[in-house]
């Protein structure tokens, strides 16, 4: 993935995380798998269950990029916000936006920390308090470094051939995950 395309990703996933936090949640786990170079679309995870349901569901994304044969994925993820649907250990800074970019070869997690605050905006003399993010420095990119196992699950099988009886394997896989809950945004060069 060139710079540029890197730059925009991590820019739209910041600006994804403030409006989220702005609106008073943070989103769902996103994946954006890529083929030579070419973003296929923006997925995020189905509404899901505390526990297993979440983990099933974050792996899960790794159905687009295996029915699209991509050959590298960003997925993003909010820290807090998957340790606690998937009931597990916190891995990392805390809040914190994960991107994690992957290949077959591997790959290299980044991390974007940040502190939520407040600060008063109103209008007519009416405060009203609206939630502000402040992006801390970012560690160093970890290659290879640690994920959450459904984040980890994901990467794995992203890249693993799908198997199906179908003419048009992505466009039926699309289709299943829309039907299942996932949000799909594609791009004009790969709409269904």
């Amino acid at each position: 993935m060139d710079t540029h395309t890197w730059d925009t990703l991590v820019g739209s996933m910041k600006s994804t995380y403030v409006n989220g936090v702005r609106e008073g949640a943070a989103p769902r786990p996103v994946i954006m798998p890529l083929v030579r170079g070419e973003l296929v679309g923006l997925i995020w995870v189905r509404p899901t269950k505390p526990g297993a349901d979440a983990l099933t569901g974050i792996a899960a994304l790794s159905n687009i990029a295996a029915a699209a044969c991509a050959d590298e994925i960003v997925l993003a993820w909010e820290t807090n916000d998957v340790a606690t649907t998937c009931e597990l250990p916190v891995i990392g800074p805390a809040p914190c936006l994960n991107l994690v970019q992957a290949t077959p070869d591997g790959h290299v997690l980044h991390q974007f920390p940040y502190t939520e605050g407040f600060s008063s905006a109103g209008s007519a003399g009416a405060p009203e308090s609206t939630a502000v993010l402040d992006w801390r420095p970012a560690p160093a990119p970890q290659p290879g470094g640690e994920l959450p196992p459904p984040v980890q699950a994901a990467v794995d099988y992203a890249f693993t051939p799908m198997e199906l009886d179908h003419p048009n394997p992505f466009g039926v896989t699309v289709v299943l995950m829309e039907e299942d809950g996932y949000t799909v945004r594609l791009t004009d060069s790969f709409d269904r």
